[in-house]
């Protein structure tokens, strides 16, 4: 597994769908500000790479969950992804929106699913995992087992594994921070001295660059 964490790690920085800029943040939707960067959405423009990865989180989900019975995508982010893992598995497919339709059926759990169903949910990023675990909430409350989440990248935040181990919500990711930190600096993306940025970063995301 360790082999794979790197080579994921390797062509998201290849692709640029993560980028670091320790010395030039970006500004996030949240206001936060981020030395990293993240829009897996840009590994599908990549045939070689969707696949690649499409078919790691397939076997994760086959080696981890072999008795699921559906893949779920949270959107908007992970439902491409999603269906791919569902179409390499040969199981059904349905996403979660972040809320309720306020029009047509009101619907937030999108496509054919039953009581009793045993999903496994994909999700592209894991930052503070407050919308993935909503997603989760809103198809439990549907009356569908939540078996686990698999996902793409994790940046590790402490809040979130907290979050994660509150729930009850199982998470396996193909690749994480540490991976990703260390194939950037071993391909020059990043230099050592902007090591302690990076960590000061991932310690409090909230509070960095504010204090």
């Amino acid at each position: 597994m360790n082999s794979v964490k790197h080579e994921i790690a390797r062509r998201l920085l290849e692709v640029k769908a993560v980028r670091l800029q320790p010395t030039d943040p970006f500004t996030l939707a949240s206001g936060w500000k981020s030395p990293i960067y993240c829009d897996n959405r840009l590994t599908l423009s990549y045939p070689e790479v969707r696949a690649y990865i499409s078919r790691a989180l397939a076997d994760l989900v086959r080696e981890l969950y072999p008795e699921a019975t559906m893949i779920c995508g949270v959107a908007t982010g992970a439902i491409a992804s999603g269906v791919l893992v569902a179409e390499h598995l040969g199981l059904p497919f349905c996403y979660v929106r972040s809320k309720a339709k306020d029009h047509g059926r009101g619907n937030q759990i999108e496509g054919k699913v039953e009581s009793g169903d045993k999903i496994v949910v994909v999700e592209d990023l894991i930052s503070t995992g407050g919308s993935s675990l909503k997603a989760v909430a809103a198809l439990r409350e549907a009356g569908l087992e939540v078996l686990g989440m698999v996902a793409n990248y994790t940046h590790q935040f402490a809040q979130a594994e907290q979050a994660f181990a509150e729930a009850g919500v199982e998470l396996h990711t193909l690749t994480n921070y540490d991976a990703l930190i260390e194939e950037a600096v071993r391909s020059g993306v990043v230099g050592t001295g902007e090591l302690e940025t990076l960590k000061e970063w991932r310690q409090a995301p909230d509070r960095w660059m504010k204090e």
